[in-house]
């Protein structure tokens, strides 16, 4: 399969993107076509397909839930110590908005996004979004095997200082009821409801300022999808000029 996928590249529509995943994360691609979407943000499309405009933002939900998945197994397995909390903290950490728009600009990738002439001062998350899409683009185009092999041989263990990471405070959960204390206004974390049964059951809560809602999101765990939820609002926050920027 990676001889079939070194003789695509060679002959890919897009050399340079062949390329440029060769020298970033040592694979060729083997479908050229999901990573060019992956990394075609919303503010550069044109395209519509049966009302659908054709960007990234698919893909990014479907990297959204296989990066969770990996980089929850993969700390199950280094901390077994460690408990609920810990893990769900650390992991929120990894995959918050925050360090995937860095994890993007560290490993080259903010330079590979498809974008608007004012689309990323617009949006600030497009390079975090980014990485996301090409995470779901990587695990339909290779397999989960593969994308986990990745995700933990090229990017945890290559980009990020876990014991420096255990010491970083990152709670958006905490920095947004500050906000809201400061901006006198009031806030809720509203549970939603329950989706699946058993180790599949996640709950889905939802922030609520002034009786408006903000972002919504699931987790394994309450806590967990409080601090998820919490972050998308605090970037909805940071998008709208009402929240200053993050440190």
């Amino acid at each position: 399969m990676l001889l079939t996928d070194t003789v695509k590249a060679l002959f890919s529509s897009d050399k340079e993107l062949s390329q440029s995943l060769k020298n970033i994360f040592g694979f060729y691609p083997g479908n050229i076509f999901l990573y060019q979407l992956a990394f075609k943000h919303k503010s550069a499309s044109d395209e519509v397909i049966n009302g659908y405009k054709l960007s990234n933002e698919r893909l990014e939900y479907l990297g959204d839930a296989i990066l969770g998945a990996v980089v929850a197994d993969f700390l199950f397995k280094k901390f077994p110590y460690k408990n609920e909390g810990f893990l769900t903290e650390m992991r929120s950490k990894i995959v918050s908005r925050a360090s995937l728009n860095k994890l993007s600009q560290k490993l080259g990738l903010d330079k590979l996004v498809n974008y608007s002439t004012d689309g990323r001062a617009k949006f600030r998350s497009v390079n975090g979004d980014a990485f996301e899409a090409f995470i779901g683009a990587l695990y339909l185009d290779k397999g989960f095997g593969f994308t986990a092999k990745i995700i933990i041989s090229r990017i945890i263990e290559l980009h990020i200082d876990m014991e420096l990471l255990e010491k970083v405070d990152v709670n958006f959960k905490s920095k947004l009821i500050e906000w809201v204390q400061k901006e006198k206004r009031e806030i809720n974390f509203n549970m939603k409801g329950e989706v699946g049964e058993g180790y599949d059951k996640m709950y889905l809560v939802e922030v609520i300022i002034d009786e408006e809602a903000y972002a919504s999101a699931k987790d394994f765990s309450i806590k967990g999808a409080e601090q998820l939820a919490a972050e998308r609002t605090w970037n909805n926050l940071l998008e709208n000029g009402l929240a200053s920027q993050l440190a």
